[in-house]
């Protein structure tokens, strides 16, 4: 009975939906204390620059960032099942993120007068203050979408996002995400542009403004970016020697807002700082559900993005270390924390790559971890972030940029995929071109569609080949491709590249007999011979039928005349003994006593 309850079940449905419940009680000290403390530390270290970094992509002020780094983490140790991914605020989905933002919440409809001089003075109190009432409304409504996805066990949703995919929206997205931070890097400002070919606008009206370039903002770039990038390539180089990275994104933000402080480059020079950062946590608020209905798609498709991203990683992972991530119950997970997190200001979070490989590098075991980063980012939010509040922005710009490197790499997946799959190659190319040019939201629909088309061109145009054996192995490689392989004496093997259905049955009948006339086979006769043999064969079985069936009749004949005959002796035989009955009786002396015969 499906709906029955009972103990064991019960048991099973807990434990899966609190994972915790049963990997904390069997939590070894000896064995994993001291990796998840050091990981735990690095960890939180990290959120510090990249929360700051990413918030500025999703449009809210950077102590938002720390938020957002702080709470879902706490729900997912409950809740997750990956022991090595890193949850907080991601470069793509925050950028995506800030694109909703500044189209509900552009800087236009905020521009007053000052009542001194009549020039627009940007209201950023109030700019602001929607933005947050935004993004973390948006991230309700995404969490609601990702909880129901799990609850009705729909993580096989990831299987239609293909790696060429994921790979091709999120390089695209990289190029978007550089594209936003070009304005912090020069120092200018930038028109919100939206809307297909946004990027494009985007990049002229930085190219049209260069002449108003702030030369600070461009000196602490170039000197960031060369001490970041040098310091990294340390790392790489020297990471079996070092106990831990080298932390240079949190060194650099701390020289450079001593640096800002002390030279007062915001005042002097014009350079954009980070601005107040309050002290504290801030008091769950509800979302504005009036503005579900403006952001359902965007909501949409940052869960299914941020969930692909998600157990893309949490696989990974799960293979590499011998432990099974829970598709669905991932999906949950995230639910959560995204929904909790928008009631406290936050915004959409999901793995990040950077810090999942920190986490990993530096011996963090479980989802201990996680408490662990959230205990130091706690420390960060009470007492530590307003120290910040000269940080130029260009730094943060460059800490965007450097840690985009790895997303930037996935270029090189353009000469692998062009020697394995080209298909795979279009799906990349299409799916990178479609986010660049029509946003990030269309441009995923027409990625997931473009790689449903090619699945079913896929059937309808597979590769079909002969095979032949290697001399001396039994190995099957396609004598086209190969000149050693050696056809088998009186055997021809046809391979095709996908399975066969009633949509490509006839084009797998006209490739064989193409593949099999080029080995000196003419599969026509082949085809009238044997269905001569079966026009044969099938004349011999109605003559043997037809023989069967006159023997039957014989046979039965002959029964029934046995029968007759047999029958007419036994009425012969009775005949005679009752004549010889009545004449005993009649020659008997006394009628009342017959004569027994």
């Amino acid at each position: 009975v499906p709906f029955q309850c009972s103990v064991p079940k019960l048991k099973r449905s807990v434990l899966g939906f609190l994972p915790v419940l049963s990997w904390l009680p069997r939590y070894s000290l000896r064995d994993n204390a001291l990796g998840d403390l050091t990981s735990g530390i690095s960890v939180g270290i990290m959120h510090l620059p990249l929360g700051l970094a990413y918030a500025l992509l999703a449009g809210t002020p950077p102590v938002y960032g720390l938020y957002t780094s702080f709470y879902p983490t706490l729900v997912y140790f409950f809740f997750g099942t990956s022991k090595h991914i890193s949850i907080g605020p991601f470069a793509v989905t925050s950028l995506m993120v800030g694109i909703v933002t500044e189209t509900l919440a552009p800087n236009s409809n905020y521009m007053t007068l000052n009542g001194t001089n009549g020039t627009a003075v940007l209201d950023s109190t109030a700019l602001y203050n929607d933005r947050v009432r935004i993004a973390s409304s948006l991230t309700v409504l995404c969490g609601i979408f990702q909880f129901a996805m799990g609850l009705l066990q729909v993580g096989f949703i990831a299987t239609y996002l293909s790696d060429p995919l994921v790979r091709g929206y999120t390089t695209g997205a990289s190029i978007q995400v550089v594209l936003s931070q070009l304005s912090n890097t020069f120092g200018i400002s930038t028109l919100l542009y939206t809307g297909p070919l946004s990027q494009i606008y985007l990049l002229i009206d930085i190219c049209r403004k260069l002449p108003l370039t702030n030369i600070g903002a461009v000196v602490i770039t170039l000197v960031a970016l060369v001490v970041l990038i040098t310091v990294k390539e340390l790392n790489t180089c020297f990471a079996k020697k070092l106990p831990a990275p080298i932390p240079i994104e949190l060194i650099v933000i701390i020289f450079a807002t001593i640096i800002s402080y002390y030279s007062n480059l915001n005042g002097l020079y014009k350079v954009a700082v980070v601005g107040q950062i309050p002290k504290g946590l801030l008091a769950p608020r509800n979302p504005d559900i009036s503005l579900w209905g403006s952001v359902a798609g965007s909501a949409f498709s940052l869960a299914i993005v941020g969930y692909a991203i998600s157990i893309s990683l949490g696989k990974t992972f799960g293979l590499k270390y011998g432990y099974k991530v829970d598709s669905n119950q991932e999906l949950i997970a995230l639910g959560l924390c995204n929904t909790a997190g928008g009631f406290f200001q936050c915004h959409f979070i999901t793995p990040s790559l950077a810090r999942s490989l920190l986490q990993e590098t530096t011996g963090g075991k479980t989802q201990v971890t996680g408490i662990v980063s959230a205990v130091v980012l706690l420390i960060i939010i009470l007492e530590i972030g307003p120290l910040f509040q000269q940080l130029p922005k260009a730094v943060l710009a460059c800490i965007i940029y450097v840690n985009m490197k790895g997303m930037f790499m996935q270029f090189s997946d353009i000469p692998a995929l062009w020697k394995s799959n080209k298909v795979d190659l279009m799906v990349w190319l299409v799916t990178l071109v479609s986010v660049v040019l029509l946003n990030l939201d269309i441009g995923l629909a027409v990625s997931v569609g473009f790689s449903i088309l090619t699945v079913i061109f896929r059937t309808q145009l597979p590769r079909y080949s002969i095979l032949g054996q290697v001399p001396g192995t039994e190995l099957y490689l396609e004598m086209d491709a190969y000149e050693e392989v050696k056809e088998i004496p009186g055997i021809i093997i046809f391979r095709s590249s996908t399975t066969i259905y009633y949509t490509n049955a006839e084009l797998y009948l006209d490739a064989l007999q193409e593949k099999v006339v080029c080995t000196g086979i003419d599969v026509g006769k082949l085809l009238n011979q044997k269905k001569k043999r079966e026009d044969k064969q099938m004349r011999l079985a109605k003559k043997e039928e037809k023989k069967a069936k006159k023997e039957a009749r014989k046979l039965v004949l002959h029964m029934y005349y046995t029968h007759i005959s047999l029958a007419n002796i036994h009425i012969h035989t009775y005949c005679t003994y009752m004549n010889t009955v009545f004449l005993r009786n009649l020659l008997s002396p006394s009628p009342f006593i017959p004569i027994s015969v």
